[in-house]
């Protein structure tokens, strides 16, 4: 009989020390194989492998691609490449980033869950936002298991907050409790599924555009902030979901924060430009004076020009550090 042997973890701020714990509980003949994605910085090598194989009884590697599936074994989704599982083999993709990030847990598990149904059980642990919530809604959809990290221990409890607030989720525990779990469901025989239609899943499309046939959407009036491009919206399991043609995807919340940096970026070039508007109406002065062309009209001009563009970008200026420190104000509230 078939058995729950693909297991997806997803995790993010937080996670180095969750997923140490975590696969520090499972045994070493696991009949299973397990895929992790963390959030990680892509221009950095990641130790990863080499930090979770120390903590358990399993060999951690980074996914290579085109390689065959092992039980017993950790994959760890290497930096700046998303982690795409066919059946029987691993894929690495450097499609557009999703959720902002380039590995994405939700790619990794929408793959699995296509290619593995029943015998997928995703897990997410600790992190900011919401990336692996539509992911493990699709391991739901295709009939696998979802366990979600105790949002009130988690480090960081926005990724266990919204799966579970948008997910049937079968499991909610302590990060002490998720690998005897897991092996408790590993070692439940599965029934032979019932056959189910192919679903489409292209999987040239999912690895270079990072996009299946059944999430194109509807157009929705918002561009992309990373290439401007319009944004389509669709939905899985009802989360809401946008997507650019480049491939860039986003959860709303993902797209809040990025639509924000892209408000933020903008309003820093403004004060940039106003100071140097500043410097040049400045330099103009004092050149037609070196030159004896400036006239007390134009002196005038010039100075009220630059001391109006010093005095608008002073006023941006203080309103977004002010907003930073707000901003840094509640996130240490949020952790204390």
């Amino acid at each position: 009989m078939a058995s729950r042997d693909i297991i997806l973890i997803g995790a993010s701020a937080g996670g180095v020390q969750a997923l140490s714990e975590l696969v520090g509980g499972l045994p070493a003949d696991l009949p299973a194989a397990v895929f992790i994605v963390l959030h990680v910085s892509p221009y950095g090598r990641s130790a990863m492998p080499v930090i979770l194989s120390r903590a358990g009884n399993l060999p951690a590697v980074h996914a290579t691609d085109g390689e065959p599936i092992q039980m017993g074994r950790i994959y760890v989704a290497p930096p700046d490449q998303h982690l795409v599982l066919q059946d029987g083999f691993v894929r690495l993709s450097r499609a557009a980033t999703e959720n902002a990030q380039r590995p994405a847990v939700d790619v990794l598990f929408r793959t699995a869950a296509q290619a593995y149904g029943r015998r997928a059980i995703g897990v997410v642990l600790t992190g900011n936002l919401d990336d692996g919530t539509a992911g493990l809604a699709v391991v739901k959809r295709h009939g696998g298991t979802a366990v979600v990290q105790d949002p009130e221990e988690a480090d960081y409890p926005s990724m266990p907050q919204s799966a579970i607030a948008n997910v049937d989720v079968d499991h909610v525990l302590p990060l002490a409790g998720i690998a005897p779990i897991l092996v408790e469901l590993i070692r439940e025989p599965l029934e032979e599924p019932e056959p189910r239609e192919p679903e489409g899943l292209d999987m040239k499309e999912e690895l270079e555009h990072g996009q299946d046939h059944e999430e194109q959407g509807v157009p929705s009036d918002l561009t992309c902030p990373d290439c401007g491009g319009s944004l389509r919206e669709s939905r899985v399991e009802d989360i809401v979901h946008f997507r650019c043609r480049t491939g860039h995807a986003y959860s709303p919340e993902t797209l809040l924060v990025k639509q924000d940096d892209v408000v933020e970026a903008a309003l820093w070039a403004a004060v940039r430009s106003l100071l140097e508007n500043a410097a040049l109406a400045r330099r103009m002065e004092r050149r037609l004076g070196q030159s004896g062309r400036l006239t007390p009209g134009a002196e005038q001009r010039y100075e009220r020009r630059a001391e109006e563009a010093e005095r608008h970008a002073e006023v941006l200026r203080r309103m977004l550090v002010q907003d930073e420190t707000k901003a840094q104000g509640q996130l240490s509230a949020r952790m204390a």
